[in-house]
């Protein structure tokens, strides 16, 4: 289950590796194009993550992983021959489909198998795994590039899925069902919802703030996510109550999950081209770049929830919080000159901040609902991870296209860094200067954002319990 989890994860951050490698090939994809590419997969795997859960709870949760991780397989296959950028996407979305039906059931399936002492370690090495996911992912996918091809990442994920849906089929044990009806109108109203509003951000800087296919995103986005809070609250089985959200506990930790994953997959984004383009690095040593960051995970992962027990919970999320954003702000000043010994010590600050904060805000979800929605507790774990990380990717993306066509000299009319290195070969100082500026202020955007939302969530926690102690 572990490897699931790792597999579907790594492939959200593998991804970002290949943006040079596709913006310089022949399909060409424009700076939005190349941030769909990476961000379809995300919003399919973050909208459907709930929906895979509950399908999980109703048709049994072994099934649902095998369907899973055999569409998962077919969606890379298909990423890997595809002759254009439409199929490539649609590819992309194909295969988030299959990893929003394997991830939440893997924890379904373990928390199952395992017996009830042995549940809070559990969840916490499985939520260590979505991090190390996040890891391998550079890691395996650098050296799966390095062959020169970013269809190679595609294509090696195939046998994988299928290794693992063959061991899963052996290994796994079959769980009960729960007569838990699914909800296709709230469904297909969250992944509208959540589309219109990334077309929005993506588009922003290509067609203009106030542009009509901007505007439409946003006000699309706020229609549809009322349509759905509407639909949700009507119907008998929501695919996520929103009354759910009244409880302070799992509001305050949804929000904290999805702010940790906006940090540290807006780094994974940049990170990639920053260590290719201004370090100089190969595709595989700029994979194993972003290994101090899994050091404090694979360390003091199973160490968490001791830190929570004897600092409190509170001042657990105020000191990684601390970190992610402290980490993110000490990267943004990075640049052709700065030392990757620097480099790496601020992403074992980051680093240090997940490991906090993974095991110990997955806890507080996981023990808000009830067993017989565990499938959809998992789900609303995994939505916050992976709609934090497409909307990381969507931000950072955004701000680092505007700085550095801002930043490029009046003479070079180009979107991305190949593309510009393509139309001035000998003007890469330039070009590269120009990134590592926009790559600078698109850190510290998501840097700031995560210390002002951790401190929200804290907040939110201390206001909670207070009220609590109060009403006791």
């Amino acid at each position: 289950m572990c490897a699931c989890v790792v597999l579907v994860v790594g492939m959200v951050a593998a991804i970002n590796l290949a943006v040079p490698m596709l913006a310089a090939s022949t399909l060409r994809p424009s700076a939005p194009a190349l941030v769909w590419i990476v961000d379809t997969y995300v919003i399919f795997f973050a909208c459907l993550v709930i929906p895979g859960g509950a399908a999980g709870d109703r048709f049994g949760r072994k099934g649902v992983l095998l369907a899973g991780l055999l569409l998962f397989a077919a969606g890379a296959l298909l990423s890997a021959v595809a002759p254009d950028v439409a199929l490539l996407l649609a590819g992309r979305a194909v295969t988030g489909v299959g990893a929003a039906a394997v991830l939440p059931n893997t924890l379904a399936v373990l928390l199952h198998a395992v017996p009830a002492e042995r549940t809070g370690v559990t969840i916490a090495t499985w939520a260590s795994m979505t991090g190390i996911g996040g890891v391998a992912g550079n890691v395996g996918g650098g050296a799966i590039l390095s062959g020169g091809s970013w269809r190679w990442l595609f294509a090696a994920v195939v046998p994988l899925a299928l290794v693992l849906a063959l061991l899963t089929a052996r290994i796994a044990p079959v769980s009960s069902r729960h007569d838990r009806r699914l909800d296709p109108l709230g469904t297909a109203l969250f992944v509208a919802a959540s589309v219109a509003l990334l077309v929005g951000i993506v588009q922003g800087p290509e067609a203009g703030w106030g542009s009509a296919i901007v505007v439409t995103g946003f006000a699309g986005s706020a229609v549809l996510f009322a349509a759905w809070t509407f639909v949700e609250l009507r119907t008998e089985h929501p695919l996520l109550d929103p009354r759910l959200f009244r409880i302070a506990g799992l509001r305050s930790a949804c929000l904290g999950m999805t702010t940790v994953f906006f940090g540290m997959f807006a780094l994974f984004y940049v990170n990639a081209s920053f260590l290719q383009y201004a370090k100089g690095f190969g595709v595989l040593g700029t994979g194993l770049g972003i290994i101090p960051l899994t050091v404090p995970l694979i360390v003091g992962g199973r160490h968490a929830g001791h830190v929570a027990r004897r600092i409190g919970l509170d001042a657990t999320l105020a000191l990684a919080f601390a970190c992610v954003g402290g980490g993110l702000l000490g990267l943004s000043t990075s640049d052709t000159q700065t030392p990757y010994p620097v480099y790496a010590a601020w992403l074992v600050v980051t680093g240090i901040g997940v490991t906090l904060a993974l095991p110990t805000l997955s806890g507080v979800i996981a023990g808000s609902l009830p067993p017989s929605q565990t499938g959809v507790g998992t789900g609303l774990q995994a939505t916050t991870r992976e709609f934090g990380s497409a909307l990381g990717v969507a931000v950072i993306g955004t701000v680092l296209t505007a700085r550095f066509t801002a930043e490029l000299p009046p003479d070079l009319d180009a979107r991305t860094v190949a593309q510009a290195l393509t139309a001035a070969p000998g003007r890469a100082h330039e070009v590269v200067g120009a990134f590592v500026t926009g790559a600078g202020t698109g850190l510290r955007v998501i840097g700031v954002a995560v210390l002002v939302l951790g401190g929200l969530v804290v907040l939110q926690s201390l206001l909670s319990r207070r009220a609590s102690i109060s009403g006791q």
